[in-house]
């Protein structure tokens, strides 16, 4: 069974967790920090994983993905340990729920799954995350969180485009797929 493990899935959750824990710390300006152009990206591995083998496998590739991408993000210094635990308490709800919604959206068109699910996930993963890791702080959270969920949005949407490239032009080998449903 974990022969087929998507493992490309895990070290792309792992990196863009990673990479965005480092990126939160660091604004644009007053409504924007750099991880949120990075985070997004997770939603659309979460997406194809699902869409490929089916809300099961994404589920282990969430719980691994989480994981890696903690134990990544604890072990770099400039990284406080506040923030790596409201990005992995976030990370893991949202992609949860993620994959919950996507799989009971899957049979429509093919672009409404990836849609709804990342608009939703994306809240709560931006009010969680904001919320544990800046309350309290002094720092300008609530821009940022306004500024990283419209940021949030809008690669969402870029990635349903590349998902829909993706998805509607990869074909996935039948044992492969496991439980997937198209």
């Amino acid at each position: 069974m974990y022969s087929r493990f998507p493992w490309w899935a895990v070290v792309a959750m792992a990196v863009v967790v990673a990479a965005s824990n480092y990126l939160v710390a660091i604004p644009i300006n007053d409504w924007l920090v750099w991880g949120a152009l990075t985070y997004p990206l997770a939603f659309l591995v979460n997406d194809l994983v699902n869409r490929f083998y089916g809300a099961a496998m994404a589920r282990k590739v969430v719980y691994v993905g989480f994981a890696v991408g903690v134990m990544l993000s604890l072990s770099v210094d400039t990284i406080e340990q506040r923030v790596a635990i409201a990005s992995g308490t976030a990370f893991l709800v949202a992609q949860l729920l993620d994959v919950a919604i996507f799989d009971r959206l899957r049979v429509g068109k093919w672009w409404v799954a990836p849609s709804v699910s990342s608009a939703i996930s994306t809240v709560v993963d931006t009010v969680l995350f904001f919320g544990i890791a800046f309350i309290g702080s002094g720092a300008p959270w609530y821009q940022w969180a306004a500024g990283d969920l419209a940021v949030k949005w809008a690669v969402a949407a870029l990635s349903v485009g590349v998902y829909g490239l993706l998805a509607t032009r990869v074909v996935v080998a039948p044992e492969e797929a496991g439980t997937a449903r198209s």
